[in-house]
């Protein structure tokens, strides 16, 4: 795949031949690319290979002129080296990472996903004030179909669009198909009203608004208005209360309380007001078919949420800031609507088990991606790499104002050794590929948040670092490797990133080269192995924050317990396990996700969850937590249950007046020796006697 490279007018102290060595082939260094020497990017692109682009400033323009010349089919991927490294401070000591931002290039493009079709067809809702709602009207009516929800004001004299009022009591849905609910509670038909204005001239009490509504609360009873409208008959104190519902495909919200509360509103819904033009602009290209990726992939039988109307896992419904994952108990599982998600990925970040993966990327190309970058930065002598995960909207627009910031002499820039990786949102990697790419060889990953996040991600990242930090400080491995770095400007990202220089990691001594796999919980076994190998330490086992711990075992209280096996029923997991042959509770703790299932289903609360991570072979063999002698049969001997569980029922039952003297002693017979017991018994009534 050929590679080129320029330095944008001698701006950059690239090092072509240090560069080629890393990627293994002959660079040639340019310096007008995109000007005096265009001639060598359209021989490059008249082959069938793809094509390497270090800039992205002028994508357009390579694009245009892709498509005037004669014979050109490679594919071409951009590549950003100059913001991200070659405008620094210390840009002559960043080739090993600009060498691993061209690897990463020529890596293929992910597999596509699936989509969610949007389909609008215009309609229009504009709810707020009648006289602010046609202003915002009057610049959309041309290619929208506008309708408003009177919220007081003043409507124009002339009826230029139609108009509903009264109360709102629902505004549900996304782009193309909201649906709003309201009631007609107000005496004035709108429909009906010719705008005469009689009535309000008519009310004493100046109840009657020029948005056509009669405030109820000032109205006294007059019915001036009713007189004065006999003719159009819009007026009608004794109309009934109807509910109605109407479609739309956007709504407009120029109220100061929005509809929708949570963090990330529905596709198609915007709130205004007078001076948001580019919302405006925004609304009127809002007509057709609109795509959007399929963020994740939902796998029930892995999913920890509910097991017999029992609710134990419930990260992903309650970090969701879009509100689009519903809690299903009585269907063991919850559901992810994706026309409300808008793929932040935090449900994937915080899933225990993997059951909701993030799909653009997925798992294993993000994780071929970082292994691709450590690899090439150490190949050509790069230490100490830091990967910046930050957004491809703020986050990439402040790396790039950073950039310009150091050329200009205002900023320190990027450090050669932190290497930025754009992702559709910072929330969507966790634990698994932390801990991947400290064992790929990086000694820290910072992740870039830059006010845009919804509180509850924050959070969440926040425990996620807990946990992984906790493993690694357990293992020896001293420093601080994960890092929520806050900035909202570009001065902010400058001294923040100058900040990670003052701390240094220790890291394993050899870089891991495993595949990350498709599968959470598998990626983490794979990245723990190779970390507890290189450990300074050993433990035994290694305490983890209660918040977030995807590890754990759990403590039985063996004088309460009963061995009834409803935890078993309940794991998820297969953590919990049963002996056929015996009355024994087993335990598998590699498979524990601490969901907390077993513990709300236990009737004797004898179970309690114990957040860690053993590191000794017997978190792979299963382990005996409780167990008891089965209860025989008093007439037959066989058994059928265990001895604690008899007890229990005994004693909890003997004082009731059904089970006295020969009823309390069938409760000791197997199900077969009760019946038999219960017919050839003397003083029992049966039906046949009847």
């Amino acid at each position: 795949m050929p590679t080129l490279i320029c330095d944008c007018n001698k701006t950059m102290p690239l090092k072509a031949a240090s560069l080629g060595t890393a990627l293994g082939e002959p660079l040639a260094l340019h310096s007008t690319l995109c000007r005096r020497e265009i001639g060598d990017y359209q021989q490059a692109i008249r082959g069938n290979e793809p094509v390497v682009v270090a800039c992205t400033q002028e994508q357009k323009l390579f694009a245009q002129v892709g498509t005037q010349t004669e014979g050109a089919v490679a594919p071409v991927h951009f590549v950003n080296i100059r913001e991200t490294g070659g405008w620094s401070r210390d840009a002559s000591q960043a080739m090993p990472k600009i060498a691993a931002l061209l690897a990463a290039a020529h890596l293929p493009e992910p597999e596509p996903v699936p989509t969610v079709t949007y389909t609008s067809a215009g309609r229009l809702l504009v709810i707020g004030p009648l006289d602010e709602a046609e202003r915002a009207a009057a610049m959309l009516s041309d290619v929208l179909d506008v309708t408003l929800f009177a919220q007081g004001g003043a409507v124009s004299q002339e009826r230029r669009y139609p108009v509903l009022a009264d109360r709102i009591d629902a505004l549900t849905g996304w782009l193309g198909a909201f649906t709003l609910t309201w009631t007609a509670d107000n005496p004035i038909d709108l429909d009906l009203c010719t705008r005469c204005n009689a009535c309000i001239a008519a009310c004493p009490e100046h109840a009657i608004g020029l948005d056509y509504q009669i405030d109820l609360a000032r109205c006294t009873g007059h019915r001036a208005c009713v007189k004065v409208c006999e003719a159009a008959g819009a007026i009608d104190f004794n109309r009934p209360m109807q509910t109605e519902s109407q479609a739309f495909d956007l709504v407009l919200d120029l109220r100061a309380q929005p509809a929708f509360a949570q963090h990330a509103p529905p596709q198609g819904y915007f709130q205004w007001d007078s001076r948001d033009l580019p919302t405006l602009l925004k609304l009127r290209d809002m007509v057709g078919e609109f795509d959007k990726p399929r963020f994740f992939a939902y796998k029930q039988k892995l999913c920890a949420h509910s097991r017999n109307d029992q609710v134990g896992c419930n990260a992903c419904v309650e970090i969701c800031s879009a509100e689009a994952i519903s809690s299903h108990p009585k269907r063991q599982q919850v559901e992810v609507n994706p026309n409300l998600c808008v793929g932040c990925g935090a449900c994937t970040t915080v899933c225990p088990t993997g059951a909701l993966t993030f799909q653009y990327p997925r798992a294993p190309e993000q994780g071929l991606r970082l292994r691709t970058l450590l690899a090439t930065y150490a190949h050509a002598g790069g230490r100490d790499a830091t990967l910046l995960f930050h957004s491809q909207e703020r986050g990439a627009q402040l790396v790039e104002g950073l950039g310009r910031a150091a050329r200009l002499q205002q900023a320190q820039g990027v450090p050669a050794n932190v290497i930025p990786v754009a992702l559709w949102h910072t929330a969507s990697t966790g634990l698994d590929l932390w801990l991947s790419a400290i064992a790929f060889g990086a000694s820290q990953v910072v992740v870039l948040v830059t006010g845009e996040e919804a509180p509850q991600y924050i959070d969440g990242l926040k425990a996620q670092m807990a946990v992984a930090q906790a493993i690694l400080h357990g293992l020896g491995y001293s420093g601080t490797h994960f890092e929520l770095l806050r900035a909202d400007s570009v001065p902010a990202l400058d001294a923040g990133l100058r900040s990670l220089g003052a701390t240094r990691q220790s890291v394993p001594r050899e870089a891991a080269r495993f595949a990350v796999a498709a599968e959470k919980r598998a990626t983490l076994e794979l990245a723990l192995d190779h970390l507890v190998a290189q450990a300074p330490m050993r433990p035994e086992a290694i305490a983890l924050p209660p918040q977030g711990a995807p590890f754990g075992t759990i403590v039985v209280d063996k004088d309460r317990c009963t061995l009834c096996m409803s935890c078993v029923s309940a794991c998820p997991a297969s953590a919990l396990q049963d002996n056929p042959q015996s009355p024994q509770l087993k335990f598998l703790e590699k498979n524990c996700v601490q969901c907390g299932l077993c513990a709300t289903t236990c009737p004797e609360d004898a179970i309690v969850l114990q957040p860690r991570l053993l590191l000794t072979p017997q978190r792979r063999e299963a382990r005996v937590l409780n167990e008891t002698r089965p209860y025989g049969c008093i007439r037959c001997g066989k058994p059928f249950g265990t001895l604690k569980v008899i007890e229990a029922m005994l004693g909890k039952l003997s004082g009731h007046p059904m089970f006295q003297g020969a009823a309390l002693e069938r409760l000791k017979m197997c199900g077969d020796c009760r019946v038999v017991d219960i017919y050839t018994a003397r003083d029992e009534a049966k039906i046949t006697d009847a």
